[in-house]
């Protein structure tokens, strides 16, 4: 097919990004850890030093994804962005609360942005995933679902779990939630076998996770 190498090149490209988004999260949460425990420090402001790491392993990340395809994929560029973006408000304010929110915010954008593309049949998802897997409308439509409804739904736990809990605890959350999302990703693989367009590569799980 003579679109496969695009195919192979964006899963290799999807599978780094991934694992520097996993490196980024370990070290934000040594660096909290550290701070936290180590140094004594109380949570906030335990938080607003690890940020500084959200915001080097953020700028990171963007840089290798444009080594690795040339381009910025439009996920990675906007996950990239608000974690800068908000990354710095939180320091130049020196105020956590903004990173925290910013889970929600960026959760909450891709939910209403996925939903509000069923009724119009657009599946803006099928760009956010670029070139990573190819399926039916009926698949993409079913998965755009699938994701929006995974978005809305971290965007309400973020919003309980910061608001009623103290920092060690959202730390913990936003860990556990990278776990649940690559776990949600693998799940999504068997709906996309069932609609993977013929002569297809097997599909690569794609973890709903946005990034720190």
């Amino acid at each position: 097919m003579t679109d496969a190498p695009n195919g192979s090149a964006a899963r290799r490209g999807a599978h780094i990004r991934q694992a520097v988004d996993f490196g980024a999260l370990v070290a934000f949460m040594a660096a909290y850890a550290v701070n936290r425990f180590v140094r004594g420090l109380d949570g906030q402001e335990a938080l607003v030093q690890a940020t500084w790491v959200l915001v080097g392993a953020s700028a990171v990340a963007l840089l290798v994804g444009w080594i690795v395809e040339r381009r910025l994929a439009p996920l990675p560029l906007l996950t990239g962005g608000f974690a800068l973006i908000f990354g710095a408000l939180t320091l130049v304010f020196h105020d956590p609360t903004l990173l925290k929110i910013k889970l929600t915010i960026q959760n909450g954008l891709l939910a209403v942005v996925l939903l509000g593309s069923l009724p119009l049949r657009r599946y803006p998802f099928k760009y956010l995933l670029g070139e990573a897997i190819r399926i039916t409308d009926a698949g993409w439509r079913g998965l755009t679902l699938r994701y929006g409804v995974y978005f809305a739904a971290v965007a309400v736990v973020n919003e309980i779990v910061w608001r009623t809990q103290p920092d060690d605890t959202w730390v913990a959350f936003r860990g556990g939630l990278w776990l649940a999302s690559a776990a949600f990703g693998i799940w999504q693989v068997f709906f996309i076998m069932k609609h993977l367009i013929r002569e297809e590569e097997p599909a690569e799980p794609v973890s709903p996770d946005t990034g720190l």
